[in-house]
């Protein structure tokens, strides 16, 4: 860590995978051999070094990401290890940022799960160089029992299948993880088609090129096509780069000729294996059946040890467990720890490589506005820093710049005592008068230019910092601090070190007052802070918090704000109830986060609300075709009018449902489009889905009327074409005239302005404004002209007047489409037409008494204001309300013996089966399903408790979908009364007890009968 360290022998590296496909285990193996002493071989693995929480031990997952130094070869190696439960994606996130390299995990057993797809997204948009790493090879021979074919055959399709996944990241296809995996693996073909192993630069993983080794992490044993090129270079008589490409794929050896050959090379009828079948993997089989099998040939053991010079100990051959002996040989023969780290040496850039390609991620090019032209001495010196991070530039005089990607806690009594130089440390008087407290914040943090020293003052920057604003608003995003000490991770433990120089990753003690959860660290203010951190999931599981005994509250205040300090990923909000709520990723981030409340941060007792569920509100949807929309719109049936009580304003609003796949675009627009509302300069490339996208506005245009017209894409009936021309007319007609966004003026809900053509009888004026947000996508060109000029006849006053009633319009259509008339939820994929028309008035007297008017009705924009928003819920309950809950995309794993008891847990669960399908070679079932989030809560542990434990799930939050459920049915018919029951005896449906449920949550009136079963009373005896 200090200033001679050489920056080129510098990795920094994370492990990736999901959950239990052995990271941890993996990571042991390389501390045992690397770490300097701090783990013992023999009990690598089984250790688990870097899961040094006690829940983490408990539950025998990684619940955050840690850091360790390794030393090899004279490289230096900071290893991150990351979760692999959907649950802590975030602690992925903050893993990847602070490196440069991913060894992506697969199991090859289980295959490409789920949280394979979201690493592998999360580093290719960190721009990560990934290396892959097949664990679990020893669960082929021992429990599948496949011949050495078979497995060739497993591990060329797992692969295959992941360079599927990443070439349809290259190819910009921006998918979910969720709709990658419902696609379809991409190497679903047939063993007779598996010619696509041949030399393409374009596939990202290739054994030959040797970024892809194959490990039993548990055994401590691995290896890369390399070894093996080396071992049999001289026993062929041909090169060891030959050899290493013919190791894989469709390349056959021929003994006669000592020739290798294509499959079009083997004569007809010839039996010859695969290169890597004969030459890698039979071998193998075959030590492990010598040292397995009872009846096993020991000498096969013997020879092995004897030929490579394998220095065994007696006493470990003699073991009588024969998985001890197996383990001692192949950790010899074909160490784990060389095999990984070598391939992440040769293969995984240093920093200066990694940085000069990830500065586009780190710190996007800014648009220079001509306003800002002035401060040339700020943008050359920001563009300095900038050129400084590019190079990673290690020298003192250049600026120092860090990212701290989150804040983690420690026990006090953890930190190491005595600093470099052997002095006591002075441990308790903790910054900022906090020592109270117990715990103590580090930074998590990574130097990417100049050298950061303990002692030293730094700008801390947040996200929205901005070095060409001055005043006020931008004092608040940046603030100076001093760097107490320095530390080197080592796990658990901490090393004190005096200096850090660029592409060195550390924890900093002496921010915990000044970062929430992540920010940039500079030595000079004129720089742009990195971009932010990209989380592939969002804070879904909500739950309201408070003390058991009121005198805590304070106490849990504290608690609150230290756990949300502490986990980059929960957020800590107070409802408008007044309620404290806790969001998380899911239930068992949630039960972590309790724990650490109530045992570390907090320290008392709390009382925890059950989950509250966010639904949404939206009407019904014509399912069979949706252009019988245009005549529900055109129709007069569909106009709901409201006077304002003075009468002076009568608004007429129309609805329409927006299409699905339109909605859905808007809901994850959302960032981009506030951009663009708000008129902000786009940051290029600074967001996922405009990555390598010169014009996002653009871009979005095009997705938006792509999701128009694949709603009538699938009408290609020869009747259907006029009225699907008619329908595409329509919403070119409403595109050019959206007005506004809602909620929060970037919802998925549209106010649109009345048509032009649209005129009103007698004196009244219409309110009307320009089309911003279509005028901001570019739908329609800015029109500079008011269109109040053309009415210049009209009554001026009347015309001003509706000029300044327009944000009246505005905030009502806000407040109606963030609690619609249901439940109080926020509205979803509604457009509503407005047209609003205020009158003269009729005489002078009227125009007295408006005064009074004013006093009795409220301020007459506050009138229109209600009316447009009482207008908008009446249309939405006039046209068949429903509501609209999340799903959640869920992956089971089953034996095929608990397939019964499993869909039953999923039955009651109200789920959606998608997909069932057997793993090939092995006894288990993956099925793919949807489970509503209100139903999911102790879903897992239901499932465990009714299958034995054999069951396993994992819930990612998919997409929201209308329940189609009439909350308000009533049977009316005689087959409805016969099926349903009549009058009293109607059951609630499933729509109106979840619409009931949040009712009672909110405190919103709740239609029940407070007497349930109105029979007599009867006075039962007593029996003494």
């Amino acid at each position: 860590m200090d200033d001679s360290s050489d920056c080129a022998s510098i990795r920094n590296i994370c492990i990736l995978a999901h959950v239990d496909h052995g990271k941890t285990t993996l990571a042991d193996h390389l501390i045992a051999s690397c770490g300097g002493g701090v783990l013992h071989p023999k009990q690598a693995g089984r250790l688990r070094f870097m899961d040094y929480l006690d829940e983490e031990q408990r539950r025998a997952i990684t619940m955050k990401s840690s850091s360790i130094g390794l030393q090899f070869k004279g490289h230096s190696i900071n290893l991150i290890d990351s979760p692999g439960h959907m649950d802590f994606c975030s602690e992925v996130s903050t893993a990847s940022r602070l490196s440069d390299g991913g060894l992506v995990l697969v199991d090859a057993v289980e295959g490409v799960h789920i949280q394979t797809h979201a690493v592998l997204r999360q580093a290719w948009i960190e721009k990560l160089t990934p290396c892959l790493v097949l664990n679990k090879i020893d669960r082929l021979i021992c429990e599948l029992k496949l011949s050495p074919m078979e497995a060739y055959n497993r591990l060329q399709r797992i692969v295959h299948e992941v360079n599927g996944i990443v070439s349809t990241y290259k190819s910009q296809k921006y998918l979910s993880d969720v709709d990658s995996i419902l696609a379809g693996p991409a190497g679903e073909s047939n063993d007779e088609n598996q010619e696509f192993i041949e030399d393409d630069e374009e596939v990202t993983f290739q054994p030959q090129k040797g970024n892809v080794v194959f490990v039993c992490a548990l055994d401590g044993w691995g290896f890369g096509i390399c070894e093996f090129a080396e071992f049999y270079a001289s026993k062929l008589g041909a090169s060891s780069a030959s050899l290493q490409k013919a190791l894989w794929g469709p390349r056959y050896f021929i003994p006669k000729t000592k020739m290798i050959v294509g499959k079009k090379g083997l004569a007809a009828g010839s039996k010859a294996r695969p290169m890597f079948v004969q030459f890698v993997l039979e071998p193998l089989w075959q030590v492990y059946e010598a040292a397995l099998e009872t009846n096993g040939n020991k000498g096969i053991l013997e020879k092995l040890i004897k030929s490579f010079n394998l220095s065994v100990p007696n006493r470990e051959l003699q073991n009588k467990d024969p998985k001890l002996v197996l383990q001692s040989v192949m950790s010899r023969w074909l160490p784990l720890s060389d095999a990984i780290l070598s391939m992440v040496v040769k293969h995984m850039p240093d920093p200066i490589t990694a940085q000069s390609f990830r500065v586009s991620r780190l710190l996007p090019k800014r648009e220079i506005l001509d306003s800002a032209i002035g401060n040339s001495d700020v943008i050359a010196e920001a563009e300095l820093v900038r050129k400084s991070v590019e190079a990673c530039d290690s020298r003192s005089e250049s600026p120092c710049v860090a990212f701290v990607s989150k804040m983690f806690a420690v026990p006090m009594k953890m930190l190491p005592q005595r600093d470099v130089n052997g002095d006591l440390f002075n441990n308790q008087t903790e910054e900022g008068g906090n020592g109270d407290s117990d715990e103590c914040f580090l930074a998590f943090a990574r130097v990417f230019s100049g050298i950061l020293r303990s002692g030293q003052k730094i700008f801390v920057l947040s996200a929205l910092y901005d070095p060409l604003k001055t005043g006020e608003s931008v004092q608040k995003h940046i603030q100076e601090a001093e760097l107490h000490s320095l530390y080197l991770m080592m796990g658990q433990g901490l090393k004190p070190v005096a200096a850090a120089t660029a592409g060195n990753v550390v924890a900093i003690r002496g921010l915990g007052h000044h970062i929430l959860k992540s920010a940039t660290l500079s030595s000079t203010k004129n720089c742009w802070p990195f971009s932010s951190m990209t989380f592939q999931v969002s804070p879904t599981l909500k739950v309201a918090i408070e003390p058991s005994d009121p005198v805590d509250m304070a106490a849990l205040m504290k608690g609150l704000r230290l756990l949300n300090r502490a986990d980059p990923f929960v957020e800590v909000s107070v409802s408008a109830r007044g309620e404290h709520v806790l969001a998380a990723a899911g239930e068992v981030h949630l039960e972590r986060c309790i724990k650490d409340l109530k045992e570390r941060f907090a320290k008392v007792n709390l009382e925890i609300s059950p989950p509250l569920v966010s639904f949404r509100e939206t009407i019904e949807g014509d399912t069979s075709n949706p252009l019988d929309k245009l005549k529900s719109f055109i129709g007069s049936s569909n106009v709901i009018e409201r006077t304002t009580p003075n009468g002076r304003c009568t608004v007429r609003v129309y609805i329409l449902k927006l299409p699905d796949a339109l909605t859905k675009l808007l809901d994850e627009s959302s960032d981009l489009l506030e951009d663009i509302i708000a008129g902000k300069a786009i940051q290029l490339k600074s967001s996922v889905g405009a990555q390598d996208d010169d014009h996002p506005v653009e871009a979005l245009r095009k997705r938006i009327w792509d999701a128009i017209e694949s709603e009538v894409s699938d009408l290609n009936a020869e009747k259907d074409k006029d009225r699907a021309e008619k329908y595409k007319l329509l919403w070119e007609n409403l595109l050019k005239r959206i007005w506004a966004l809602g909620p929060r003026q970037v919802g998925p809900n549209m106010l649109i302005l009345p048509d032009s053509s649209t005129t009103i009888t007698g004196s009244s004026v219409l309110i009307r404004s320009s089309p911003y947000v279509s005028e901001r996508l570019g739908f329609t060109e800015v029109s500079i002209s008011d269109e109040l000029a053309s009415e210049a006849s009209e009554i001026r006053s009347l015309n001003e007047e509706a000029k300044s009633l327009r944000s009246s319009v505005l905030s009502g259509f806000q407040v109606a489409t963030a609690a619609g008339p249901l439940c109080d939820e926020p509205m979803w994929g509604l457009a509503f037409v407005v047209e609003a028309a205020i009158f003269p008035f009729v005489s002078e007297s009227e125009a007295i008494h408006q005064q009074a008017q004013a006093e009795q009705y409220g301020v007459f924009s506050g009138q229109v204001m209600t009316a447009v928003k009482e207008a908008c819920k009446a249309a939405v309950l006039q046209k068949n309300p429903r509501i609209v809950e999340g799903m959640y995309f869920c992956e089971l794993n089953t034996p095929t013996e608990y397939l019964g008891p499993m869909y039953a847990v999923l039955a009651r669960r109200r789920a959606r089966i998608l997909k069932e399908e057997m793993q090939e070679g092995s006894p288990l079932f993956t099925v793919h399903a949807y489970v509503p989030v209100a139903e999911s809560f102790g879903f897992a542990d239901e499932l465990r408790r009714w299958t034995s434990g054999a069951s396993s799930a994992l819930l990612v939050l998919s997409h929201w979908e209308a329940l189609p459920e009439d909350p308000f049915f009533v049977p009316k018919t005689e087959e409805e009364k016969e099926e349903f029951g009549d009058g009293s005896s109607v059951l609630q449906n499933t729509a109106r007890k979840l619409i009931d449920g949040v009712r009672r949550r909110k405190g919103l009136p709740v239609e029940e009968k407070v007497v349930q079963h109105a029979t007599k009373q009867r006075t039962l005896a007593r029996k003494v």
